[in-house]
């Protein structure tokens, strides 16, 4: 969590605790920091009081960090020639307190998360107190590298507070990975209803259209029945059909061999499909009449009732049917 420093003095003595462990003991959270070449290390206000829960950060300093403990991050690199890190946030103007600023805002702290640390520091402040003087006891196993500092080992009551918030952020983290399993569960489940929701609204969707165009076929067929004088209330006259039509047309008018011809091209249309719709000169070219004379023909048939108009086509094509009554 620490910015790389260019240490200017290579000979400077060694942390006995890591400033991170240090600071994670103290706060319950990896705060960032700015480690300079002589070794001290600057925090930014904002995380520290944030995690401690101090909700007026500006206050806090005010109230709990002398001046000499706090300073600009600007005027902070500036004593040590460095500029203000790019990125992560730092900005010029951005508060940062030292180590023992830190540590002031931690006995200040009401969290019961920092009773340990605080412990730890009246512990130390009554040893040297009473003895003149606090060390660290020297860690069992020490590095096997020549010229290796010493290792020391971790006060009891800061190493039990990094146990304790590992396995607090371990359990958060499992939490979270449970959560997260159930999340993408509920959403499977939901995937598989919407799926199962548009199988049946397509499956609705296609019954539907089939009772439409079943709808549409009956109406066709009730289109083409003849309702005839003298049949009772209620009831429908027959099905018309080609023969039974041609029939009709002889017994209202005395053909001639044009007319029938025109009349023996024109009534299985009109019987199969309800309506003549197409232009005189298909039927002069099926029947070898001349369009003159297909016209009179078709006027001839409308006159005596066997068939009537109903306008014209977009194309400008007579539109012609039975005629019922």
């Amino acid at each position: 969590m620490n910015e790389p420093s260019k240490r200017q003095n290579s000979g400077a003595r060694p942390e006995a605790i890591d400033a991170g462990d240090f600071v994670y003991a103290a706060t319950g959270a990896r705060v960032r920091r700015l480690t300079m070449p002589d070794g001290s290390h600057w925090f930014p206000a904002v995380d520290v009081c944030k995690e401690l829960g101090h909700s007026n950060s500006r206050k806090a300093l005010t109230d709990h960090v002398p001046e000499e403990h706090r300073e600009v991050l600007e005027t902070v690199t500036g004593r040590y020639g460095l500029s203000v890190p790019a990125g992560r946030g730092w900005r010029r103007d951005l508060h940062v307190i030292s180590l023992q600023g830190l540590i002031l805002l931690v006995n200040a702290c009401t969290k019961p998360a920092c009773a340990p640390f605080k412990q730890w520091v009246a512990e130390v402040v009554e040893t040297v107190q009473r003895e003149g003087t606090y060390s660290l006891d020297e860690a069992e196993v020490q590095p096997a590298e020549p010229g290796a500092p010493v290792a020391y080992a971790m006060p009891d009551q800061v190493a039990e507070a990094i146990v304790r918030l590992e396995a607090h952020n371990l359990r958060l983290d499992e939490e979270l990975a449970e959560g997260q399993r159930t999340s993408i569960a509920l959403q499977r489940e939901m995937l598989s209803t919407q799926q199962a929701t548009l199988a049946t609204q397509q499956a609705t969707l296609a019954v539907q259209q089939a009772m439409v165009h079943a709808l549409e076929r009956i109406a066709d067929r009730f289109d083409t029945l003849v309702l005839h004088q003298g049949v009772p209330r209620g009831r429908l006259a027959p099905v018309p059909t080609t023969e039974s039509v041609l029939a009709d047309w002889r017994q209202r008018l005395s053909v001639t061999e044009d007319v029938w011809t025109v009349a023996l091209d024109i009534a299985p249309v009109l019987v199969e499909t309800g309506e003549l719709r197409e232009p005189l000169e298909s039927i002069a070219a099926r029947t070898g009449l001349s369009v003159r004379r297909v016209n009179e023909c078709l006027r001839l048939l409308r006159s005596h009732a066997c068939i009537r108009s109903r306008g014209g086509d977009g194309g400008g094509a007579p539109v012609y049917v039975l005629h019922q009554g």
